[in-house]
C-alpha cells in the first residue's frame, strides 16, 4: 500500500507545520482512507555531521590502505579514540576505506548505538590496529542511493554556505528521521496510489487547500501538442479483453543526458520514503513522477528502437525476458508493446503493457537520448496479465484500478522537465499523442436520493457542492421537468447531469455519487438504526436443538471448535479408510485457499483430528474437543450449466441445479485424549477411554430424545476391537471408540485417543416431534439391587442391559452396568455383568417382596432374550 511523507504531501496541499503521522492517519481516515501502519525511521540513533580534522592512510599487510581519521563531531567528542592529534583537539579516530574526501570535508557520521538499514548495528570497535569510534558513511550505507563508491561529502550535496557546524543532527538534514504514514487503499480509488490522489483527499477532510500537479496550467512547462514527427505509435487489438488495448500513448524523447548525472538528493530521499529503490536518474524519474501522479511511465534507450511502436496481443509460443531478469512464456491474452527492429513491424516484443518492461531496450549507464512512454492500458489485460506472471508492479497496482486518461501529456511533461534539469538534456520537439480516449458518461441524478438512500437528511446544495469538490461537473438536465426519483420518494425534484472527472472511473451510477456524498459529509453523521425483530420469529426447533447439542457436551467437560473444512489429499490415507470408502470421494475445488488443501472434507474428524494434533503438539496434555458442522458427500453429484439471467428457470432447469448441489449432512464429532480424570490426592487418575466417547455419543442423543442403540463394529479410522456402531431405529448414525493405533501415530496424537462422530440431521430428524412431558418426582424412598447376570462372551453388552430394562418395567428409575468379569469359575466363553439398580415407586414405599418380584424378572427376560442366567 501506497507510502505517504510528509515533506513530500505538502507540496500539494497546505499542511500545517509539525503535524505528525498520527495527525494525518487521522484526517485521512475521515475520508475513507485507513492507516495501514505508521513506517519509522530507516536509520536510528545518533547521526551527526562531522568535520574531518586529518586523514592518515596506511598500508595493510593485505595490500590494502585505509584512511585513519580524526573527526570533529562538535559536542560528541568525548568517547575516547586513539588519537595521532595532539590530545587538546577534541575528536573522534575513525577507520574508513573510501578515498573521495579529504581533510577539512564535512560528513555524515553514525556514532555507537546507530542503526543503520539492514539492520546494521554501529558500535565502537578495535580494527587495523585502532579503535574505530564510528562509522563515516556513504549514499547506499544511509539507504539514499547505490552509490557505494565513496562518501558523502556534505560540500558537495549541500554547498559550502550550507553545510552546517559539527554535530548537527543529520537525520533531520537527510531527511531520515520522519516517520512515513502507510495508507490502505480500496480497490475503487487507484488515484488514492499518488501524492496527487492523497493531497485532494486531505484537503478533503481538513478544507485546506489543494494546487493539483496533474492539470496543465500548473506545470512550468505547458505540454506541446502532437507533431507530424513524433516517434510512430499504432495500435493493433482486434480482440480486446474488455475495451481496447491503449487508448492513449503519449511518447517524448529527451537527448543528450550526461549518463554520470546523479539522482538528486531530494528525490532520492523521496523515493527511498515511499519504500522505493533509487537506481539511475532515467529511471528514477519516471518512478518519481508516477509516484507523485499515479500515471505510470517507462524510459527506453532511443538508440535500441526502431519506429513504428505497436501495442498488440501476444501470439503463440512467444516469450520475454522481463527487466527482473526472468524469461516468461507469454498468453494470447497478454498485451504487448513491441517495435519494428530489423525491418520486421511489431517483430520484437519491448515489454507487457502496463506490468513491467523487457531487459533488452532498458535504460542502461551509457544512454543518453531517451523516450518516453506515458499511455493509458485496459485496467482488466493489465490485471490479468499482472496476475498471470506473478508480477504484482507498482505499473500494474495503478493501471488494474484506473488511471486518469488526461494524465499522459502532464506526466510525460514533467519527466522531460527533470531530465533536462538534472540530466543537462534537451527536449526534442517530436511529439506523438495518440489519443482515442472518451470522455465520462454523464449521470442524470436526483440530489435527493442521498437523503434516500443513507438517511441523512443533507440538503441539496450541499450534495451538488459536494460532488463539486470530488471534481464532478454537475450542470441542470437539459429539460428542467425531468425528475428521476428514486423508490419512496415522496416529492420528485428536478434531476442534474453530473459528469464525472477523469480520475475517478468507479463512478459509473447515481449510488456511487451518493455514496461520495456520505463519505465526505462523514460516515459518523449516519445514523445507527438496529431494525426491529418481526414478531412471531425465533430459532427452529432444529436450531434450538442444534445449541442444546452444543451446550450439553460443553457442560460435559468438552470445548467447541471450528475449523475450516479444507483437507488435503492424504487425509484419507491417514485416517486409514479403505480404498473403496465412500468418504475417499471428495469434491475438489477449482480454487483453492491452500494448495495443500484442495478438496471438501467428507467426514468431521478429518478436520478435527488436525485441530487435535495442533493443540496436542502445543502442549494440551488433557483434550476434549467438539465440533459441529457441515461434511460434503459428492456422490451420484451430476454436474449442470446455470441458466441465464434473463428470465425465470424452469422446473427441469432447477431440477438439473439442485442435481448439481453435493449432499452436505451436518455432523457433530468429538476426540478424547489424555486423562479424563487427573491424579490428585484422591490417587492416580483415569484415562479416557472408549466408554467416554460412547458416553459423550449419548449425551447427544439424550439431550434431544433419542436412545441410541450399540454394537460392535469394524470403521476406519476406530480400532477394529473398540470401535461401536450407533444406530437409531435400525439406521446407522455414527460411531465411536478408540481411535487406531496407526491414526494416532500419524495424527501426532496420544496412544489409545477416543472419537466419536454422529449424524446430526439423523438424530435430530428421529427426535420426538411431541413436548416432553415432565414426570412427577416421587417422594417415596429408593430402593437399590444389584443382579450379575453370566451370558455367552458374544452377547453385547447393549443387548443385556436392554433385557434388564425391559425386565425391570416402570419401577426402574436408573439401570447402570458397573462390573465386567470373566474367569474360570465362569467356564470358556462366558463373562459376567454385573447391573446396579435404582427402583422406585411414584405412590408408595417398595417392599422386599417387590424388589425381589423385580429381581426375579429380570432374570426371566434376560434369560429368554439372550440366554442369560443368575450369577451365582
Amino acid at each position: 500500500m501506497p507510502y505517504v511523507p510528509l515533506t513530500w504531501l505538502a507540496e500539494h496541499v497546505e499542511v500545517p507545520a509539525g503535524t505528525t503521522a498520527e495527525q494525518l492517519a487521522a484526517d485521512l481516515v475521515r475520508v475513507g482512507l485507513e492507516e495501514e501502519g505508521i513506517v519509522p525511521p530507516t536509520v536510528t540513533g545518533p547521526l551527526v555531521v562531522g568535520k574531518v580534522l586529518s586523514v592518515s592512510k596506511e598500508e595493510q599487510k593485505n595490500g590494502k590502505t585505509i584512511n585513519y581519521c580524526r573527526v570533529d563531531v562538535g559536542e560528541l567528542n568525548d568517547a575516547p579514540g586513539e588519537g595521532k592529534e595532539p590530545a587538546d583537539v577534541p575528536s573522534r579516530g575513525i577507520i574508513c576505506g573510501a578515498h573521495n574526501f579529504k581533510a577539512g570535508d564535512h560528513v555524515v557520521v553514525a556514532l555507537p548505538g546507530a542503526v543503520l538499514p539492514g539492520p546494521f548495528p554501529i558500535a565502537s570497535r578495535k580494527t587495523y590496529g585502532h579503535i574505530s569510534d564510528g562509522m563515516i558513511c556513504s549514499a547506499r550505507e544511509l539507504g539514499l542511493g547505490e552509490d557505494h563508491s565513496g562518501i558523502i561529502v556534505l560540500e558537495q550535496m549541500l554547498g559550502a554556505e550550507a553545510v552546517p557546524a559539527p554535530g548537527t543532527d543529520a537525520l533531520e538534514l537527510l531527511g531520515l528521521g520522519a516517520e512515513v504514514l502507510e495508507i490502505n487503499v480500496t480497490p475503487d480509488r487507484g488515484y488514492c496510489f499518488s501524492m496527487r490522489g492523497v493531497a485532494r483527499e486531505y484537503a478533503h477532510s481538513t478544507g485546506a487547500t489543494f494546487t493539483d500537479p496533474g492539470l496543465p496550467e500548473n506545470l512550468p512547462t505547458q505540454p506541446p501538442a502532437a507533431t507530424d514527427d513524433g516517434f510512430a505509435v499504432e495500435v493493433e487489438d482486434p480482440a480486446p479483453v474488455d475495451g481496447p488495448g491503449s487508448d492513449r500513448f503519449v511518447t517524448r524523447i529527451v537527448r543528450g543526458i550526461d549518463p554520470t548525472a546523479l539522482t538528486p538528493r531530494w528525490m532520492v530521499e523521496r523515493l527511498t520514503q515511499a519504500g522505493m529503490r533509487p537506481i539511475s536518474l532515467a529511471v528514477d524519474v519516471t518512478n518519481y513522477v508516477m509516484l507523485d501522479l499515479g500515471q505510470p511511465l517507462h524510459a527506453y534507450d532511443l538508440g535500441t528502437l526502431a519506429a513504428p511502436i505497436v501495442v498488440r496481443r501476444a501470439r503463440a509460443g512467444e516469450k520475454l525476458t522481463t527487466l527482473d531478469d526472468v524469461e516468461r512464456r507469454l498468453d494470447p491474452e497478454d498485451l504487448l508493446i513491441t517495435d519494428s527492429s530489423d525491418g520486421a513491424r511489431a517483430g520484437r516484443i519491448l515489454g507487457l503493457a502496463g506490468v513491467m518492461g523487457g531487459a533488452e531496450t532498458e535504460v542502461s549507464d551509457a544512454t543518453t537520448d531517451v523516450l518516453i512512454e506515458a499511455a493509458h492500458f485496459d485496467p482488466v489485460s493489465v490485471a490479468r496479465t499482472a496476475r498471470r506472471h506473478k508480477l504484482p508492479s507498482e505499473a500494474a497496482k495503478r493501471f488494474e484500478r484506473g488511471v486518469d486518461t488526461r494524465l499522459q501529456a502532464v506526466a510525460a511533461q514533467r519527466v522531460v522537465d527533470l531530465l533536462v534539469e538534472h540530466g543537462g538534456g534537451t527536449a526534442d520537439p517530436a511529439v506523438s499523442d495518440l489519443d482515442e480516449t472518451t470522455a465520462p458518461a454523464p449521470i442524470l441524478f436526483d440530489p435527493s436520493q442521498a437523503g434516500r438512500l443513507v438517511g441523512v437528511d443533507y440538503p441539496r446544495e450541499q450534495v451538488l457542492d459536494t460532488l463539486r469538490q470530488i471534481g464532478c461537473t454537475v450542470v441542470p438536465a437539459a429539460d428542467a421537468e425531468t425528475t428521476v426519483a428514486g423508490d419512496g420518494a415522496d416529492d420528485a425534484a428536478p434531476g442534474v447531469l453530473v459528469t464525472p472527472p477523469t480520475w475517478r472511473p468507479d463512478l459509473v451510477g447515481p449510488a456511487h455519487l451518493v455514496e461520495e456524498v456520505a463519505r465526505l459529509a462523514g460516515y459518523d453523521e449516519i445514523p445507527s438504526v438496529l431494525p426491529p425483530a418481526p414478531a412471531g420469529h425465533g430459532l427452529t426447533v432444529a436450531q434450538r436443538q442444534r445449541r442444546d447439542v452444543a451446550r450439553a457436551l460443553a457442560e460435559h467437560g468438552l470445548t467447541q471448535v471450528l475449523s475450516y473444512p479444507f483437507v488435503g489429499d492424504d487425509v484419507h490415507d491417514r485416517m486409514g479408510l479403505p480404498a473403496d470408502d465412500a468418504r475417499r470421494t471428495a469434491l475438489r475445488l477449482v480454487n483453492p485457499i491452500a494448495d495443500d488443501a484442495p478438496a471438501l472434507r467428507t467426514s468431521l474428524l478429518a478436520t478435527l483430528l488436525e485441530t487435535a494434533r495442533r493443540n496436542v503438539s502445543r502442549g494440551t496434555a488433557e483434550l476434549g474437543l467438539f465440533e459441529i458442522g457441515l461434511v460434503t458427500r459428492p456422490a451420484g453429484l451430476r454436474a449442470g450449466t446455470a441458466p441465464g439471467v434473463d428470465r425465470r428457470p424452469t422446473e427441469d432447469e432447477l431440477a438439473v441445479l439442485r442435481a448439481a448441489v453435493p449432499a452436505q449432512p451436518r455432523r457433530v464429532a468429538g476426540v478424547l485424549a489424555g486423562q479424563q480424570v487427573p491424579d490428585g490426592v484422591w490417587g492416580p487418575g483415569r484415562r479416557s477411554d472408549w466408554a467416554d466417547a460412547l458416553e459423550a455419543s449419548r449425551i447427544v442423543a439424550s439431550t434431544v430424545g433419542v436412545e441410541l442403540a450399540v454394537r460392535a463394529d469394524d470403521h476406519a479410522p476406530w480400532h477394529p476391537g473398540r470401535c461401536a456402531e450407533l444406530t437409531v431405529g435400525g439406521a446407522v448414525v455414527g460411531h465411536a471408540g478408540e481411535l487406531h493405533p496407526k491414526v494416532c501415530e500419524a495424527f501426532e496424537l496420544p496412544s489409545r485417543t477416543v472419537a466419536f462422530e454422529l449424524d446430526l440431521d439423523a438424530i435430530l430428524a428421529a427426535s420426538p416431534a411431541e413436548p416432553v412431558q415432565v414426570n412427577p418426582v416421587s417422594t417415596f424412598p429408593l430402593a437399590k439391587e444389584d443382579v450379575a447376570l453370566v451370558v455367552d462372551d458374544s452377547v453385547p453388552a447393549a443387548d443385556v442391559l436392554a433385557a434388564v430394562v425391559e425386565g425391570a418395567g416402570e419401577l426402574a428409575e436408573d439401570v447402570r452396568l458397573f462390573d465386567v468379569f470373566t474367569g474360570e469359575q465362569l467356564g470358556a466363553g462366558k463373562k459376567s455383568l454385573a447391573f446396579a439398580l435404582r427402583l422406585r415407586a411414584a405412590d408408595r414405599t417398595l417392599t422386599a417382596e417387590e424388589t425381589a418380584g423385580v429381581r426375579n424378572r429380570i432374570v426371566k427376560v434376560a434369560g429368554k432374550r439372550v440366554g442369560a442366567v443368575l450369577r451365582g
